[in-house]
């Protein structure tokens, strides 16, 4: 096979180019960059955009201050060895894994309510430029995606809460998607694990660093050897965790899930930063009610009594509500699953009826009269109810059964 001709590229060296010009980003520039998106948007090259970033050049615009700080700082080669001795991996919009359809619907909903009505998310609400996963493809894991999410300081009835929703989403092969954390995030990703569905959790520093470090062996089940889930992050090996980059992954958490569920959120809890997310990003923000008793569900009640999120207390619900129109029919659910007693089940006439009888006996005429119908019309009725077993005939009277 002939050698490439000097000065000229190969396809893998190509790639790798690409590959080094996503990672040196990743590294230089902390999402979300809206001026980076808009110059991938313009069509302006990955590569043309690094070299414009180190070389300083006008033409990349607003990138100039917001890489000033780290433009000289060309670790890509080194970050992408580092994520794949960590079984990490970075995934970027040329990837056939990246996942373009929940990220461009929920950033395409913000792009359309800024242009619409001038505002929108903020500067934050910007899709991710690179990812770096562990574990499988989130293009396949986010199809049928729903958030869980909700307090560290978990309580016994949040604890049951999130693992009979997670239980029953888990049923009908939903992925869940939380954050890492604590609480309620690590039962949501515990019974799903437990339940065979998928899970990812989004976290807030870079692959090489584990937080919370408790819950190592955790993601470990997630994303490990022959898992169906994923750890994926923002940001770039060895970043470390600090409270606005928790800020950024919620919007993250929002976006690749079709809505989103607060179990157990107190006033301030950052919970509800990912419930406001959702708002944003136009997917279903949902709350899960608490006991009025405390104050460890108060910013799940407040959102719910301001409109801003729909009450939910099932799986079903959720799925009602996420899922294509007509899909899930929660009432016809109750109705089978609490069927109306034989009294609840009679029509309004039926029941003027019944209740004009009692457990002594009484006189047809007695009984038209109580009820205010007409006495052939009250024998019609009182026959049915006795063949319904609510009534029997005692000669021309009528007695309840019971």
């Amino acid at each position: 096979m002939a050698e490439p001709m000097r000065g000229t590229l190969t396809v893998n060296d190509r790639w790798s180019a690409r590959r080094h010009a996503w990672a040196y980003l990743s590294r230089v520039i902390e999402g979300p960059s809206a001026p980076l998106r808009q110059l991938l948007a313009e069509g302006r090259d990955v590569e043309a955009i690094a070299h414009g970033v180190k070389r300083r050049e006008p033409w990349i615009g607003s990138l100039l201050g917001q890489t000033a700080a780290r433009y000289r700082t060309d670790s890509a080669a080194h970050d992408l060895l580092t994520a794949d001795r960590n079984g990490t991996r970075l995934i970027t919009p040329d990837d056939d894994e990246w996942p373009s359809d929940p990220l461009d619907r929920a950033f395409g909903f913000a792009d359309a309510a800024r242009d619409h009505v001038g505002r929108s998310g903020g500067r934050d609400a910007v899709a991710p430029h690179a990812l770096w996963v562990r574990g499988g493809s989130p293009a396949e894991l986010t199809q049928r995606a729903v958030a869980v999410v909700g307090t560290r300081s978990i309580t016994r009835y949040g604890w049951e809460v999130t693992r009979m929703l997670v239980e029953g989403l888990a049923a009908s092969r939903w992925t869940i998607v939380s954050g890492g954390a604590l609480g309620v995030d690590t039962v949501a990703h515990e019974t799903a694990l437990a339940n065979g569905t998928p899970t990812i959790a989004v976290a807030a520093c870079g692959p090489g660093r584990t937080y919370p470090a408790r819950n190592a062996a955790l993601f470990d089940r997630i994303a490990g050897d022959g898992a169906r889930g994923a750890v994926i992050s923002e940001y770039p090996p060895g970043v470390h965790p600090a409270r606005h980059r928790f800020l950024t992954r919620n919007r993250l958490v929002a976006a690749l899930s079709g809505g989103t569920v607060v179990v157990e959120a107190a006033w301030r809890s950052g919970a509800l930063n990912t419930l406001t997310w959702a708002a944003r990003l136009g997917t279903v923000a949902m709350a899960v009610p608490g006991p009025v008793t405390g104050h460890g569900s108060l910013g799940c009640h407040e959102r719910i009594r301001n409109g801003e999120a729909q009450l939910v207390t099932t799986a079903g619900e959720i799925r009602e509500l996420i899922e294509p129109l007509g899909t899930v029919d929660v009432r016809a659910q109750y109705e089978f699953a609490f069927p109306a007693d034989r009294v609840q089940a009679l029509s309004h006439t039926e029941l003027r009826v019944f209740d004009a009888t009692s457990t002594e006996s009484r006189i047809t005429e007695m009984v038209a009269a109580e009820a205010g119908i007409t006495v052939p019309l009250t024998v019609h009725i009182l026959v049915d109810l006795q063949q319904k077993g609510l009534v029997q005939r005692d000669g021309r009277s009528w007695r309840r059964t019971g």
